[in-house]
């Protein structure tokens, strides 16, 4: 087997971080202790949140509404030919993950998940088949999923529903016309595109899924009809990387300079494509570095416009000139075609379980505590389902942090955060970003993401114990054992002690 120094070094930094950062599995029928957790979702986020909880000796029980086919979330329901776009280093959703390629496929993410699942001994803490429509508290502050108290009480929450649930397959005037097939881009296993002329409807992230499936079985050419203009980056880990060290989260003075070197050195010949009405830093970019070479091999075009319906040999297209908006006008074409590809992304899955008062009129999701956290029950953490548009990744550690902070919540009273605070700092964070051409929350990047954990920790004395915890997994006996010396003081000095709410 040939000897790669690049790859070898690659798993030799994981192995260390693995060693140093993952918690141990616990025993088999290892009896945890509280607090106990209900984690709703047995996805990528789902499962590395519940490894994250046993492996620190906290119970859990996961709640999935589909059987196991559906461990992995939605990475069990992409194609095959799906794969990771931004590079595995960015997408290190638990420390014990090994990946074996820069840019791994479905198969091996799920897989990892898989072992993730199977290492922490999760099997017998997960109900499938059981949707949660119902999270609620007793009289005593504890939790009861379904109204149902044979799952037990639960101190906290954790909803790792995530972003992306049913496919969205909108039905277009005349579809029934079209002489070709019709697919989601989500539903092209087993089928070809070989020879075919292809259409992908749709600009976005389902778009990149569709044109991994378009390149992998080598149709004649792709045209994609965008109805906006997004953002492209390369599939680089560099320059992915770069790009999420913007701190303010938003559009500055200094955007500028990223968009001009993408032009440059990215679009070059192709700069008609770059947005001209929003900036890098508004919305998810597309991350794809194929799409720009089919089109230069005069083998893809993008098309930007409006679907004005479908005809039998293809799909009506109002093209629309570069910086005209949606809806606007432009000139009446057919695109011809014998597959059309719906990369019309999916439904949002609900957080309608959680009690009504989550969702405030000023304060609904994102516009919770650290954009996960809702003011009025700091013991529900909506881990990765709450983000509209983001530059970093949504499979790295921040799923472990945030778990932890949740943790650190439920057992330590001295750094539960109060309602009031936790409405004020998103109104800090309102009126930092008021000039953001999105909502304050509308968008953030990685780096922002690991400002709102320092000031989280940093901002109140009695967590600074709990920051080794907190940002690397590490050093809970010490903090724990603090917390019970911290209670027998306010106990003896006649405190009442509060419970988790």
């Amino acid at each position: 087997m040939e000897f790669h120094p690049i790859i070898w070094i690659y798993s030799l930094i994981q192995w260390v971080l693995d060693k140093l950062l993952s918690p141990a599995p616990p025993p088999p029928k290892a009896n945890l202790g509280r607090p106990r957790i209900a984690v709703i979702g047995a996805g990528l986020t789902g499962v590395s949140s519940a490894s994250h909880c046993v492996g620190h000796g906290f119970d859990v029980m996961i709640f999935e509404a589909g059987d196991q086919k559906s461990l992995g979330g939605i990475w069990s329901r992409v194609n095959n030919t799906s794969g990771l776009q931004i590079h595995s280093i960015m997408y290190r959703f638990h420390p014990s993950v090994k990946w074996t390629a820069g840019y791994p496929d479905r198969q091996q993410i799920v897989s990892q998940i898989t072992q993730l699942w199977q290492r922490y001994g999760l099997q017998e803490r997960t109900k499938f088949n059981t949707r949660v429509t119902s999270a609620r508290q007793d009289k005593r502050g504890r939790w009861v999923i379904n109204n149902d108290p044979s799952f037990g009480h639960f101190d906290g929450v954790l909803a790792a529903v995530g972003t992306c649930g049913d496919p969205k397959m909108p039905h277009m005037p005349k579809q029934e016309t079209f002489k070709g097939e019709i697919f989601h881009s989500s539903k092209l296993d087993g089928k070809t595109a070989a020879g075919k002329k292809v259409i992908i409807i749709g600009g976005g992230a389902s778009a990149v899924e569709a044109l991994e499936f378009v390149v992998h079985t080598e149709a004649a050419s792709t045209s994609v009809l965008a109805r906006s203009d997004k953002w492209i980056i390369p599939r680089n880990a560099f320059v992915d990387g770069l790009l999420a060290l913007n701190i303010f989260g938003q559009e500055t003075i200094f955007s500028w300079i990223p968009e001009t070197l993408l032009k440059r050195f990215f679009y070059r010949d192709l700069e008609d494509l770059a947005p001209t009405s929003n900036g890098l830093f508004t919305e998810t970019p597309m991350v794809n570095s194929d799409i720009f070479h089919q089109i230069r091999e005069h083998k893809a075009e993008w098309l930007r416009g409006d679907i004005i319906g479908f005809s039998e040999n293809g799909i009506r297209f109002r093209r629309r000139a570069k910086g005209v908006p949606k809806g606007g006008p432009g000139r009446e074409i057919e695109v011809k075609g014998d597959m059309v590809i719906m990369a019309t992304g999916y439904q949002r899955p609900s957080l309608s379980f959680l009690p009504d008062e989550c969702f405030q009129e000023d304060y609904q999701p994102p516009k919770w505590y650290l954009q996960v956290f809702p003011p009025e029950h700091m013991s529900v953490c909506c881990n990765n389902c709450t983000y509209v548009n983001a530059i970093g990744t949504v499979g790295n550690y921040h799923i472990g942090i945030y778990t932890r902070l949740l943790l650190m919540f439920l057992v330590d009273p001295l750094a539960r955060p109060q309602e009031y605070w936790m409405k004020r700092w998103i109104d800090m964070t309102s009126y930092l970003k008021a000039h953001a051409p999105t909502g304050a929350f509308d968008f953030f990047t990685y780096s922002e993401l690991i400002y709102w954990f320092v000031f989280c920790v940093a901002i109140n004395p009695f967590r600074w114990k709990w920051a080794p915890f907190v940002f690397l997994g590490i050093g809970d006996a010490l903090p724990k054992d603090i917390v019970y010396r911290e209670d027998q003081i306010r106990n003896g000095l006649g405190m009442k002690k509060k419970r988790h709410e």
